[in-house]
């Protein structure tokens, strides 16, 4: 299927396990020449790939103090289109830069320029993934309408917020439930709190194997280690709903009382959740910061009279590849990883993504639907990628498409896109894209021989969900 004409420039910053998969679906997609692709990376990472299509690279690393110069003489084109794939770089920044000189613009996180993630003195509050998209926001009103920046659509944050409309349409269907597609924020909104939804977590279980043993000190992944590493370190968040009765006692409000979210005092990577995906049934996922966990709350939020009247948690509940889990047990002991490997398609033996959100609280207790890719079908599918970066890469591309077919819409998160026309691009590379009801909840089979603070009432209160 081709989807359009990229006149070009077409501007790929980065070039790690997102950049590398990304390109071919580009080529594949779009009418697009070489000659008008350029990709910007600080190293030699993926040359083989980049000499095999001709396309060309300028080695340099994006900084604060060049990124403007260096990018500007590459938008000089018809339709110049950005696309970020990188870490390191101020997504803001970027978005302003991008149309200033009309270019169309995607990424896949609100990223910000280094020394946040791991700066002393920054308060907690100031290095989350709220105080992130807060930026994004305020450039918006500073900037409204004008060309199209699409914000934050990897797989999640990204392809999630789509899976949540498809799957409040299945459990209205399940529930005989006659409804319309909403066609409004406060329909979708209206939608959910009427099918009873009390939250939504981003489930996913990584089980991919890697061909060869992890080294002590090595941290392992199967996307980028660097994201993860930042992402993980930042303070624990979640979208707060209104269903809860009291916040954690290491939880934080905003100053901001209309803040959809709190935080935790402790990174995401130690901060386990209990949570549910159709492979391994129950399990302990991490809740690590994501910006869907914030936007997704936000979308679903209704108000009356300026206050809150229903607004759903959210949060993300991460089980990585063991490799990784193993990789964050040795780095949240102390110790700091002497190398960094991102396990690829050849690297691989077996396994799957399982990546899907999982609605609660309803008549049907619970229902995930989502993707589950394996590795093999990846093979098949798309070169240069394993299952996690797939499931990235389809979502720039239906990004990419929805720009395209909408080049005026400003600065957009994907809460706010067509879900119907986007999914419609990307199921191709989802593999088995599955809907599962269950029973379970975060009370089943809780043990009766330690004492536990839990509300035996209301099973989904995140007080439930949070191990202790």
């Amino acid at each position: 299927m081709q989807y359009g004409r990229l006149a070009g420039p077409v501007v790929i910053i980065g070039f790690g396990s997102i950049g590398r998969g990304v390109l071919p679906l580009i080529l594949r997609h779009f009418d697009v020449a070489s000659d008008d692709i350029v990709v910007v990376a600080p190293n030699d990472d993926g040359d083989a790939i980049l000499k095999h299509h001709a396309i060309r690279r300028i080695d340099c690393a994006l900084t604060q103090g060049n990124y403007a110069q260096l990018l500007t003489p590459l938008l000089a084109g018809p339709a110049p289109f950005i696309v970020n794939a990188s870490v390191d770089t101020s997504s803001v920044d970027l978005i302003h830069l991008a149309r200033e000189h009309g270019a169309l613009y995607i990424d896949t996180v609100v990223e910000p320029w280094p020394g946040f993630y791991d700066s002393e003195t920054l308060p907690l509050a100031e290095r989350t993934n709220y105080a992130l998209r807060q930026s994004l926001l305020a450039e918006r009103r500073a900037n409204p309408g004008g060309i199209t920046a699409v914000s934050t659509c990897g797989a999640n944050p990204g392809m999630v917020s789509w899976l949540v409309k498809w799957a409040l349409l299945d459990i209205a269907a399940e529930l005989d439930r006659q409804v319309d597609v909403p066609q409004s924020r406060v329909g979708w909104a209206q939608l959910m709190c009427s099918m009873g939804v009390k939250g939504v977590q981003i489930a996913e279980r990584d089980t991919q194997r890697g061909r060869w043993p992890r080294q002590i000190g090595q941290f392992v992944n199967t996307w980028s280690v660097d994201g993860f590493i930042s992402e993980g370190l930042q303070p624990a968040e979640l979208g707060w709903g209104t269903h809860e009765k009291r916040v954690p006692p290491m939880g934080n409000r905003h100053k901001d009382p209309a803040a959809p979210s709190i935080y935790l005092s402790q990174p995401g990577a130690a901060t386990q959740v209990r949570t549910w995906c159709p492979t391994g049934g129950a399990q302990h996922g991490l809740c690590v910061t994501h910006n869907e966990s914030i936007s997704i709350a936000d979308y679903f939020t209704l108000t009356k009279d300026s206050e809150v009247t229903f607004r759903p948690t959210c949060h993300y509940a991460y089980l990585p590849c063991d490799d990784a889990m193993l990789s964050w047990h040795e780095l949240l002991g102390g110790r700091p990883p002497s190398g960094h490997v991102v396990l690829d398609e050849a690297d691989i033996v077996d396994g799957i993504d399982e990546l899907g959100v999982l609605l609660y609280g309803h008549d049907r207790n619970a229902y995930w639907y989502g993707s589950r890719l394996s590795t093999a079908e990846t093979r098949e599918l798309a070169p240069y990628q394993n299952a996690t970066g797939l499931q990235v890469s389809s979502a720039i591309l239906a990004g990419m498409v929805w720009a395209l077919e909408n080049p005026n819409s400003g600065i957009v998160e994907a809460d706010e896109m067509d879900f119907q026309r986007c999914l419609e691009v990307q199921l191709p590379y989802l593999g088995s894209v599955e809907g599962h009801f269950t029973d379970w909840s975060p009370l089943t089979r809780r043990s009766a021989l330690f004492p536990q603070d839990i509300d035996a009432n209301d099973p989904w209160q995140f007080r439930n969900i949070l191990v202790h």
